[in-house]
């Protein structure tokens, strides 16, 4: 536990991210690639300006993802002038700035309202003026951020005549209210470092499995003439738009997502006459669609686009048409194609990164004329890549169980790639890591019931004292996700290690990189299958000599402590003691987005929600469990856990709890982080 308190002080960068070491900013990569006048070419829209620059301060966590912040726009000619983005306007803070292609505009949101900031004349003119608490124009709301990963929802169109923006009117989705304990309405508190005498209240429009959603729409401003049109794109069913994009040639592209999420469409949509066309359809009757794919698409000049999508049973690459034609299939074999980087026009060689094995990425050429395939990097591990928009240069991104994130230069040729030299190696870090001699993972595969093997890594302290350890099994468990990766991961895990655990990680049927099969292995059943295999990789490593096979845990957060609740519940299961932070309890409380795209509405697979409900399973809970939540988390609501606690009331089982008043789904206010996890350290320790 020392060690992992020295590290929280030395090296914040290691344990404040998901990879958990420094890295390369894109400005800093852009640098790199452009130090020979390349034009990087990335997957995001980058917004270029010669005289001006946009930087931010004073941020404001929203939710995950979302900041207000004070927005200045800096005139690199007038000695660095900086003009505050809604300056005067009543929050005082705005979100999502985003410079036009041309340079001259930057768009802006404030109050759930869009707005233009014209930069050759210093005024701003509002874009829409309806919004209220339930219209947001140009913006996501919880939903679409939480489950679509965005935040802004306008895009400029290339000539910086148009922006395109979604319009969500939440006016009949049900509103989520808790109180605040710590924080009160004014009138309440008659000052801020008091505690309220009555509570406070924050609400939200959240929509839950089965319940009203948004109604979007899809709308088309013009700069000049201050009209705004709305696309044809809606139909009869209930849908989502979470991508905007525009073509070169001046179309604007929109991803239409069923509700059911089986179901994605590409429709082309001219912006004047507002008609639309069907450019691309996948549809599934018995998978859902994975629209994150539309992410990593690439258009080439004369207008045909690599597609990466799995409609054979892996993520592949395609070529299709610029009319939406498949041509054809451009990478095989069983292997997930993981992103899509760049495609050099003119040698004809595109660049992707793929998972030659679940828990690993590499980078590759692939030639559009022959097929020929290349691998670019080497070393097992985890490699991504930015590229000159020549493709003649390549950033790699290396990380593994033992080298934090490490970016070295290569020029290509000929679908080679000879190292130029190495950008940023953090041997500071890595070195400072090593001095504490604390062991790396193993990695395994664990056989299931079924025969199906699971991916693994185990972690066990360096000196046993003659002694088997007792073992905590760390799992996430969700479908599409992976927690099995040979990364650079220093979390808590480590510490576990050092107060004498075994620690084995597993990732369950419905995990990402084995195929769409795998992937849909826990469709329309979540919960009942991932338990199985937790159970077997306990067995099975409760088998060797190193393992105390009766003195093992189980621990998760948010699905993961939904599932070490459902494990634990589970006939046979080999655990003492289980920790569950966060954690959903019943599929009919989370939202509409994230539970229907695994488990369709609760209109339509009754059954399914009703075995995955931890509501039905209280009864069969044994064992000593700890139940960790947050009273303002605005993702898996506390309510969650107080039906829980009343299902394991009335079936008279025991269980400790601890809250954190007014804290989210990370628990990262004040003391609450650190706490948490030495009050998870005693609980393993009292009852392993």
């Amino acid at each position: 536990m020392k060690t992992f308190l020295i590290l929280l002080s030395i090296l914040p960068a290691i344990l404040s991210g998901e990879y958990n070491a420094k890295t390369l900013s894109v400005s800093e990569q852009d640098s790199i690639l452009n130090a020979q006048g390349d034009k990087v070419q990335s997957t995001q829209d980058v917004s270029i300006s010669t005289r001006y620059r946009l930087e931010s301060e004073d941020e404001e966590q929203l939710f995950r993802h979302s900041q207000v912040a004070k927005w200045y726009v800096i005139d690199t000619e007038r000695d660095n002038k900086r003009t505050q983005l809604g300056a005067g306007m009543k929050l005082g803070k705005v979100r999502d700035a985003v410079m036009s292609p041309n340079g001259r505009y930057v768009a802006f949101a404030e109050g759930n309202n869009l707005y233009i900031h014209k930069l050759d004349f210093g005024t701003e003119v509002a874009v829409t003026k309806d919004a209220n608490t339930d219209i947001i124009n140009g913006i996501a709301d919880w939903l679409y951020e939480e489950e679509f990963g965005t935040t802004a929802l306008f895009a400029w169109s290339p000539d910086s005549k148009q922006l395109a923006f979604v319009r969500l009117d939440e006016t009949s989705v049900p509103a989520f209210t808790w109180q605040t304990y710590l924080k009160a309405e004014e009138d309440n508190a008659p000052s801020a470092k008091e505690h309220p005498q009555y509570p406070g209240e924050e609400s939200l429009r959240y929509p839950k499995a089965g319940c009203q959603n948004a109604k979007a729409s899809v709308c088309v401003y013009d700069v000049a003439t201050k009209a705004i049109q709305t696309m044809q794109v809606e139909n009869k069913e209930d849908v989502y738009f979470p991508r905007l994009r525009w073509t070169a040639e001046g179309a604007l592209l929109v991803l239409r997502v069923n509700r059911d999420q089986t179901k994605m469409e590409v429709l082309s949509c001219n912006p004047k006459s507002t008609v639309s066309h069907l450019l691309y359809k996948e549809e599934s009757k018995t998978y859902f669609v994975d629209y994150t794919l539309f992410d990593e698409w690439q258009w080439l000049s004369d207008g045909r686009i690599v597609v990466l999508s799995e409609q054979d049973g892996w993520r592949r690459a395609y070529l299709y048409s610029s009319q939406g034609i498949k041509q054809k299939v451009l990478t095989s074999g069983e292997a997930d194609v993981t992103a899509l980087y760049a495609v050099d026009e003119a040698s004809q060689v595109l660049y992707y990164q793929a998972a030659p094995t679940p828990s690993t990425r590499q980078v590759y050429a692939l030639s559009l004329k022959n097929g020929q395939t290349t691998q670019l990097t080497s070393g097992e591990g985890m490699h991504s890549a930015r590229f000159s928009a020549d493709g003649k240069r390549m950033i790699d991104c290396y990380q593994s169980f033992d080298t934090p994130n490490r970016y070295t230069l290569y020029t290509i040729s000929k679908q080679k790639a000879a190292k130029h030299g190495i950008v940023l190696d953090n041997t500071a870090i890595r070195d400072a890591w090593r001095s504490h001699h604390l062991p790396e993972p193993e990695l395994l595969r664990i056989p299931n019931a079924n025969g199906q093997a699971l991916e693994a890594m185990l972690m066990k302290p360096e000196k046993s004292e003659g002694k088997p350890f007792p073992l905590v099994v760390m799992h996430y468990s969700g479908p599409q996700s992976q927690r099995v990766l040979n990364r650079w991961r220093k979390r808590f895990e480590y510490a576990l290690v050092e107060e004498g655990y075994a620690v084995l990680i597993v990732d369950t049927r419905g995990s990402d990189c084995r195929g769409r099969a795998w992937r849909n292995e826990t469709y329309m059943n979540l919960g009942i299958k991932e338990a199985e295999d937790l159970i077997s990789a306990a067995d099975y490593i409760g088998k060797r000599d190193d393992i105390d096979a009766g003195r093992m845990a189980i621990l998760g957060w948010s699905y993961g402590g939904y599932e070490t609740l459902m494990t634990m519940s589970t006939q046979g299961h080999p655990f003492k003691a289980g920790v569950a932070i966060a954690p959903v309890t019943d599929w009919r409380l989370y939202d509409s987005a994230y539970t229907e795209r695994y488990m369709r509405r609760p209109q339509v697979n009754d059954k399914g929600y009703k075995n995955a409900s931890l509501l039905n399973h209280a009864e069969d809970l044994t064992g000593a469990v700890l139940i960790i939540h947050g009273t303002g988390d605005d993702n898996v609501h506390v309510q969650h856990t107080m039906q829980y606690i009343d299902a394991l009331v009335r079936a008279d089982k025991q269980f400790e709890m601890q809250l954190y008043p007014d804290d989210n789904h990370f628990l990262k206010k004040g003391n609450n982080y650190t706490h948490m996890h030495r009050r998870v350290l005693n609980f393993l320790a009292k009852n392993l």
